[in-house]
């Protein structure tokens, strides 16, 4: 059985990549082999060249919108998850004395009422009328960037090829890609909206236990052709891996469908359609981790990772990517 606390390690706090490249394309990649065993050191822009052309890359082009927002008066928070209408969301908040069942927050000229409080500490607040989301809502950035949305972040906290609204976070191993990049690649788009699960920590120390995020996915007809077509996926990022893996589970092979999934990807794990992935580093003890590592192996994923810390990768949202072939 394995625990989270095998999938620990210890990440100096100077590698958090709190800013982005002004160049996108510009970051490192760490190339690991399955196979065996052997990590390269290259950059990003040499990917097209571990690539065959019966390959597919296979995109997440879910679009951030901003899910952030303040009261007027500057002391109570929301994180919108989910918008239920125009002026019913589902919302975390903090804190959460002063959004009681039946409390108001004022945003901008929409006043909203805390009309249930959920199991988990979720709040459903009706809206007088829908909040002004382009002058008061903000990017969710990540915690541990440990700073404030800036202008330049709601371009660069976006894929080139962001197309359908409703992530909270950015599809981070799509932010290397530059348009000129991508029109060189044989590719195709799944849509997976990232949801706040990706901010929460495994608090459980048996795999089995924990309860693993819903999120919202689909695939088209057209990308679903391709796939099938291709001879070799190369992921673009664990949603993408997950959507992928969810429909192959479901059906028995890659067809067009849409829905929610809760898949939770760790080792041991058979992948069905995934067959290389490229993907940023994460966190320790993160569901994400325990994804890569069901495909490269968790040995080999934390000595890629042990490297790419003597090396000074940068980690995270805004950092450096591996790709696993």
């Amino acid at each position: 059985m394995l625990l989270t606390s095998d999938f620990d390690f210890t990440l100096p706090p100077e590698l958090i990549a709190s800013e982005p490249l002004s160049d996108r394309a510009a970051s490192r990649m760490l190339v690991v082999h399955r196979d065996t065993g052997f990590i390269e050191h290259r950059g990003f822009r040499d990917l097209p060249s571990y690539l065959q052309p019966s390959d597919l890359v296979v995109l997440n082009d879910t679009r951030v919108v901003p899910a952030r927002y303040f009261s007027n008066d500057g002391t109570k928070e929301l994180l919108r998850i989910n918008a239920l209408s125009p002026t019913r969301w589902r919302c975390m908040v903090k804190p959460g004395r002063k959004l009681r069942l039946g409390n108001e927050i004022e945003i901008g000229s929409s006043i909203g009422t805390v009309k249930e409080i959920l199991e988990n500490g979720d709040r459903i607040i009706e809206f007088s009328q829908p909040v002004d989301e382009a002058t008061h809502g903000h990017l969710a950035l990540p915690p541990y960037m440990e700073r404030e949305e800036r202008t330049d972040d709601k371009e660069r906290y976006q894929t080139v090829f962001a197309q359908h609204e409703g992530s909270i976070a950015a599809p981070t191993a799509g932010l290397h890609f530059t348009p000129e990049l991508l029109q060189t690649l044989p590719h195709t788009f799944v849509t997976l909206h990232v949801g706040v699960g990706t901010f929460q920590p495994v608090k459980v120390e048996r795999l089995d236990e924990h309860i693993m995020h819903s999120e919202n996915y689909s695939l088209s007809e057209e990308a679903a052709a391709k796939i099938n077509e291709a001879k070799r996926v190369v992921a673009v990022g664990t949603t993408a891996t997950r959507v992928l893996e969810s429909i192959a589970n479901k059906h028995g092979a890659i067809i067009a469908d849409s829905g929610d999934t809760n898949i939770f990807i760790h080792p041991p794990y058979s992948f069905k359609a995934v067959g290389a992935l490229l993907t940023n580093f994460h966190l320790p003890k993160s569901t994400l981790l325990m994804l890569v590592s069901a495909f490269a192996g968790k040995e080999l994923i934390l000595r890629a990772y042990e490297e790419a810390i003597r090396e000074h990768y940068r980690f995270y949202s805004y950092g450096d990517c591996m790709l696993l072939l």
